[in-house]
């Protein structure tokens, strides 16, 4: 029987109750810190021209609107039939690189299936993916980004998580490389799940976001490593943006910073915050 991950976020990062998490969701899209419109979804266009998103992964009530940026423009662009999540592995389980190849994926909204058969095709494009849902197990920071997608899609789409424990600059740019040759004929889109600079002044934490973020825009992916390592910018899936930034470079994509605030433009407290940035790519 395939393994079947129940979720671990539901209740504590969003609501654990389907109707509720709709309606917090609305609201993230409605917010004036988001869209401030409710998102209109193209089931029928192809093909896509959103090749990735940057997403962060707190709390809805912290960073869901910054997320809905992100989402409101992919709602826009059609529906994709995989998508591929990066995420920071914080709980230090599993290997250096986790793929978990097969099973169900549950949040309040219903069941995702991974697609094992692109997920394969993934795999033979680099030996450095251990197939590993040890890692998985109790890791947010890749779960968070599902009820969006299925706020917009329901279940008609598949997925496929990777789990990065392993952040160094050489693997995340092998790993976006290695989607370039496996996504090259299917109709997907990479998610790289990041919050940005953690517990600083809002002042600290905005000048050395933007200093990474005017990398990721630039789509370039050394500068942007380089950055975070020599600012000691705390963002912690930057070897999942890294692999995103090698990925759309490769397509000849372009790079948009949709959305950037920080936790306390919701809780008041600008004294120690957590930055959140939506950053979209397309060809």
């Amino acid at each position: 029987m395939p393994p079947f991950r129940r979720p671990i976020a539901s209740g504590q990062f969003y609501e654990a109750n389907a109707e509720a998490l709709k309606l917090q969701i609305n609201s993230c899209f409605l917010s004036n810190l988001g869209p401030g419109k409710l998102p209109e979804v193209n089931f029928h266009s192809h093909p896509r021209k959103i090749v990735g998103l940057v997403c962060p992964h707190a709390g809805y009530m912290y960073s869901g609107m910054v997320a809905a940026s992100g989402f409101f423009e992919l709602a826009k662009d059609g529906l994709p039939d995989t998508v591929i999540i990066f995420g920071p592995n914080h709980t230090g389980y599993g290997s250096g690189l986790s793929l978990m190849r097969e099973g169900i994926w549950k949040t309040p909204l219903g069941n995702i299936q991974i697609d094992t058969e692109l997920a394969d095709v993934l795999l033979s494009e680099t030996n450095i993916i251990d197939i590993d849902e040890t890692a998985h197990r109790f890791e947010h920071s890749i779960e968070v980004q599902l009820p969006f997608l299925q706020y917009l899609y329901g279940n008609k789409f598949k997925i496929i998580p990777i789990c990065f424990l392993m952040q160094d600059y050489n693997s995340a740019v092998e790993v976006g490389s290695a989607l370039i040759e496996a996504l090259d004929t299917h109709n997907a889109v990479v998610i790289a799940s990041s919050d940005m600079t953690h517990y600083e002044s809002a002042k600290q934490a905005e000048k050395k976001d933007h200093s990474a973020l005017d990398a990721v825009t630039a789509l370039d992916a050394h500068r942007f490593y380089e950055t975070v390592e020599t600012q000691n910018i705390t963002a912690c899936g930057y070897a999942p943006i890294t692999a995103l930034i090698t990925y759309a470079q490769g397509l000849n994509a372009q790079a948009e910073l949709l959305s950037y605030h920080n936790s306390g433009d919701t809780s008041g407290d600008y004294s120690s915050v957590v930055g959140y940035a939506s950053v979209l790519f397309r060809k």
